[in-house]
Parts: structure tokens; sequence; C-alpha cells
């Protein structure tokens, strides 16, 4: 289901919005927000409750790793866009899995006409990085 309004969305975001998501701005297209849902350090595992406003995404990246790696994103509310290069964007919706396999270049982030959230996961791996790219292009996410 679509949230343009914050309040209503807020009634489903059940992991929270959290905090601006400040440390990575530079990586993304408007606002989004993280709430880390396990503690760095703690956990072998990080999972992070991230929230995107309406049209906001994350520039094109990869999770790279020798062994292992990648990403997990598990959706929570709103609804949001996936894409691998040189694949077609995946429509997401609360309910929806996204495996991303290590050293896959792809973005992710909120329909233009619903804030969105979902958990991503990093998969555990081996000389493991994160490498930000280019933005999505304007052009390429207004034809979603």
């Amino acid at each position: 289901m679509k949230y343009m309004n914050k309040e209503e969305f807020d009634t489903t975001n059940v992991f929270g919005i959290g905090n601006p998501n400040d440390a990575y701005a530079q990586y993304f297209d408007g606002q989004s927000y993280l709430n880390p849902l396990t503690e760095p350090g703690a956990c072998p595992v990080f999972l992070a409750n991230v929230t995107f406003e309406p049209g906001a995404r994350n520039h094109w990246h990869i999770h790279h790793a020798d062994k292992g790696g990648g990403q997990l994103l598990i959706c929570t509310a709103g609804e949001g866009w996936y894409q691998e290069e040189g694949k077609e964007a995946v429509s997401l919706t609360p309910g929806t899995v996204i495996t991303i396999p290590a050293n896959v270049k792809h973005w992710h982030g909120a329909k233009k006409d619903s804030w969105f959230s979902h958990i991503a996961v990093e998969v555990p791996g081996e000389n493991t990085s994160a490498e930000w790219l280019e933005a999505v292009s304007e052009e390429d996410y207004n034809a979603l």
C-alpha cells in the first residue's frame, strides 16, 4: 500500500523510522532514515530498518566480497523499487524479500508516491566493503 501521509505510514512502519541517515546522505537522493536493529560488533549480522521519504533512493552501489557477502532486503512498509544493473526494476511491497549477491551493482528506494521501509541485512563474508557509485538518473527513475 502506498503512503504519502507520513503519520499514516508511521502506523505501519513497525520497526520505527530512526534518525536521519546523515552519515550516508551523500549517497542518497532525498531523505532517508536509519534505525539499527542490532548493535555492530555485538552481533555477527547487522540489521537496520531503512526508511525513505517519497522519491528518495540510494545511489548505485556494490557490496563487494571475496567470499559470502551481499545484502538482503526485507520490505516492511510502503512501496519502493529495487534494480540491478542491466535488469528491469522490481516493485517492492511489504513481504518482498530481495537477495542481492556480492559484487552486483544495484540501487533501491521509495516510489515517487510513497514512503517506504525495508530491513537491510549485511550478509557476512570475507573482505567485504561497499562501493558507492553514481546517482540513479532522474530520467531513469521518473520512467518507472
